[in-house]
């Protein structure tokens, strides 16, 4: 043991253990009358660090009056042991309880939810330290304990119900204004004209080709049919009716020709049509003199005539009727002309090249492509007239 007197007093005198003890060996029997003085409790302490006493903690400031009325010490005497209680002695040999040992139980609150201004001006810092949610779990404390204390992004909060003023405001803001409603409406307008204008582009420029073609090949079927039973002898048609097929070799047309120009009941259906009719009626292709004129479509409802413009003076146009081939060649065009021009089909037309009459075939046709504003004019001159029982010409073989 340390000895903790000092060599000298305040004086400067030197320490004589006599005047603190009184008589020689009085310091040693004090000493010799502890047990062990490391372990001896203070006075009104209990030996155990972990003991508490029922009110759950000992407080060194209270002092019984026994011990406020005893005499001061002088420095450096050790206090003799005092012996401990019974009642003492059976609280520390009696196994101390969980709150003893601990305390009192304290519930982990949870952590207040920040307000809208914090969360506004929370930082990646402030994130990043944000304790874990009591409620998520201890797994998910866990986890975000590993991560260093971030939580899963929160929801903001909802929004204050609106006043009605506001509500009002907000109704009107999402309506659309007339303007809008009126450039909608007129953009619905144009997009359903749009539609049904291609729809009707479609319908002339493909669905009509279609059928008139399915009508002329009908037609001409039937015109064949009948020959062959002995039907269509020579002689005046009724409008509408098949009498005649026109082949074009070079263009690899075959078309049924059919009496009048009526473009529902002829033109539409795929056909060309005699001129038969008043100051536009022309000789039929038996007749030994005359001008055999027809029309037809040069687009849609079967086009029959679309590229006669590329026809050249030689090439052959055969008219084929029940008993007899009618081959004529190619002589003239004329490009473009008014469709009041009638003298076109008259028995010698102006501008054909002819300067007599003679047996001639006039094809008509629209021009430019795609509309009526004028006529295309083709001329030829029969140099054949061969009977059917004698076989096909040489036109139609090679």
């Amino acid at each position: 043991m340390t000895d903790l007197r000092p060599e000298r007093d305040s004086s400067g005198a030197p320490y004589d253990a006599s005047d603190a003890y009184g008589d020689d060996g009085a310091f040693e029997a004090a000493v010799d009358h502890l047990e062990d003085p490391l372990t001896d409790p203070l006075p009104g302490q209990h030996p155990s660090p972990w003991f508490r006493s029922g009110s759950g903690s000992a407080e060194p400031e209270q002092q019984t009056s026994a011990e406020q009325q005893a005499p001061a010490r002088p420095q450096g005497t050790a206090e003799p042991q005092t012996p401990a209680e019974p009642r003492e002695q059976e609280r520390y040999d009696a196994e101390p309880t969980y709150e003893q040992l601990y305390g009192a139980y304290v519930p982990e609150q949870p952590a207040p939810v920040p307000d809208d201004e914090t969360v506004g001006l929370r930082t990646a810092d402030t994130r990043r330290i944000a304790q874990p949610d009591p409620t998520e779990g201890r797994a998910a404390r866990r986890k975000a304990a590993k991560k260093g204390g971030r939580r899963p992004a929160e929801s903001p909060p909802s929004a204050a119900p609106l006043s009605r003023v506001e509500a009002r405001r907000a109704e009107r803001a999402r309506r659309p204004s007339p303007g809008a409603v009126i450039s909608r409406g007129l953009g619905e307008v144009f997009i359903t004209v749009g539609v049904l204008m291609l729809l009707f582009v479609t319908y002339q420029l493909w669905w009509t080709n279609i059928r008139a073609q399915q009508q002329a090949d009908g037609a001409a079927h039937d015109l064949q049919e009948s020959w062959a039973q002995g039907k269509g002898k020579p002689g005046s048609f009724e409008p509408g009716q098949g009498f005649a097929l026109l082949h074009i070799p070079r263009l690899d047309v075959v078309v049924p020709v059919a009496e009048g120009i009526d473009k529902q009941q002829v033109l539409d259906r795929g056909m060309v049509g005699h001129y038969n009719e008043g100051a536009t009626k022309t000789a039929m292709p038996e007749a030994e003199k005359g001008n055999f004129a027809v029309a037809g479509h040069r687009n849609t409802h079967g086009e029959p005539f679309r590229y006669i413009n590329r026809l050249e003076p030689g090439d052959p146009i055969v008219v084929e009727t029940q008993d007899t081939y009618f081959v004529y060649k190619m002589a003239s065009i004329l490009p473009q002309t008014a469709p009041s021009n009638t003298s076109v089909i008259g028995p010698v037309p102006p501008g054909s090249g002819f300067t007599k009459p003679g047996r001639y075939i006039t094809l008509t046709t629209c021009t430019p492509e795609f509309t009526s504003k004028y006529r295309m004019i083709v001329w030829g001159k029969m140099v054949e007239e061969r009977p059917r029982d004698k076989g096909k010409p040489s036109a139609l073989v090679n």
